[in-house]
């Protein structure tokens, strides 16, 4: 009998949280095929699910978090974000706030997400030939709001009272004369600095042109203090090294990004604010064929490194799978999560064998898809298409086996 390949030893953990539905589900069978029979996988393994976020009223997010800042590298399946259906749902004591932001906000990380390219998935916007980063900062704006119901007339205003004096400013946001709502957002400068900072860093790594986006002509103070930040740090301490990387900086207001991303042939950084980045995301990722097929890597100025998947929890597949019935659902994004994870904590390690792991990985998956086995939501971009779909199982037992055979 051949003798039995031995697994790769890893020196330290990565922090490991789990997530809901689908997502959950299929986590484990990536685990299973492809990494447990070649790693020694060794994990710091918290429990994110929405009935354990409930139950421990959100500290063990905290606690991932804490864990991912003492390890440095996390990788993180999709979590429910709970609404009030899903408190119904679930029973939950309250709707609490999204991991995600919860983690982002503790590690003060830039997310960068990065479509997953594959020759034979044609995009929907034509003439899309290369990646489009977008570079998404991760902390306030809309997703550390307060807000209100304004049930009958009356003023509202926003005001700052300094610490140190009794100096108050206010300025008038509405008088209202009927029931309306309003809201209340901030950022932070040293945030901001720092988002700026990452995404010229990341556009140097990757030697990629850079984008920045908003709408200083509308919102005047708060916009603007993003561009003018952005400014600065590129003429302080990018400039020069851009110009010589042969790469540029450009700011352009919102509206026009799109129209030049929708014209454009991609190979480039678009960075947002933290809502543009989430819907642009989106939008990126479906345009190159599938939610399933876009990384999220969470890099944090600090040292601290968090992969996931930039999709949900795929909530109606899970539904079908608790009736027994078969899904066809992507995990591609999931597999790029830990292969990111995996590349990171080798590279922090001095254990390259782990990086090539999972660049074989990651290869195994492209081919995959290339020899026409695919999930469903592919099927439709693909040229030329597959004569049927793969199931999840399908899927991956095809890619384990394309894995097997360049080990």
């Amino acid at each position: 009998m051949p003798e039995a390949k031995s697994k790769i030893r890893m020196k330290n953990p990565i922090v490991e949280m789990d997530g809901d539905e689908m997502t959950r589900v299929m986590w484990q069978m990536v685990k299973d095929r492809l990494l447990l029979p070649h790693v020694e996988l060794k994990t710091e393994y918290y429990a994110l699910g929405l009935r354990r976020r409930d139950e421990t009223d959100d500290q063990i997010t905290i606690d991932a978090a804490n864990a991912t800042m003492k390890h440095r590298v996390a990788v993180k399946c999709a979590t429910i974000t709970p609404d009030a259906g899903r408190v119904k749902e679930y029973g939950l004591k309250k709707q609490w706030k999204s991991p995600n932001g919860t983690i982002r906000a503790m590690l003060d990380g830039t997310v960068f997400r990065c479509p997953i390219i594959t020759p034979r998935i044609k995009p929907a916007v034509r003439g899309w030939r290369k990646p489009i980063v977008i570079g998404r900062h991760a902390y306030g704006d809309v997703y550390r709001n307060v807000e209100m119901f304004i049930p009958e007339p009356g003023k509202v205003e926003l005001v700052y009272t300094p610490r140190d004096s009794d100096q108050e400013k206010r300025v008038v946001v509405h008088d209202f004369a009927t029931p309306g709502v309003v809201m209340g957002m901030y950022n932070l400068v040293d945030s901001i600095t720092s988002f700026a900072r990452a995404c010229f860093a990341y556009a140097l790594e990757h030697h990629i042109d850079m984008m920045f986006s908003c709408k200083d002509t509308i919102s005047k103070v708060y916009h603007a203090q993003f561009r003018l930040i952005f400014r600065d740090v590129f003429e302080r301490e990018f400039r020069t090294r851009f110009e010589k990387a042969g790469i540029t900086y450009t700011f352009t207001l919102i509206d026009d990004a799109v129209a030049r991303i929708m014209k454009s042939e991609g190979g480039l950084l678009w960075a947002c604010r933290n809502y543009d980045g989430d819907v642009f995301s989106d939008m990126v990722a479906s345009a190159f064929g599938s939610l399933a097929m876009m990384t999220s890597d969470l890099i944090s100025p600090h040292g601290y490194f968090e992969y996931e998947a930039a999709h949900g929890t795929v909530q109606r597949h899970y539904y079908q799978h608790l009736k027994g019935e078969k899904t066809s659902t992507n995990c591609m994004a999931l597999i790029y999560a830990w292969t990111g994870a995996l590349a990171k904590r080798g590279e922090l390690d001095g254990l390259p064998e782990l990086g090539e792991f999972a660049a074989k990985v990651e290869q195994a998956a492209i081919g995959t898809v290339e020899s026409g086995v695919m999930t469903k939501d592919l099927v439709p971009y693909a040229d030329p298409p597959p004569e049927r779909f793969a199931y999840t199982e399908e899927f991956l037992e095809a890619i384990a086996a394309n894995l097997e055979k360049s080990l």
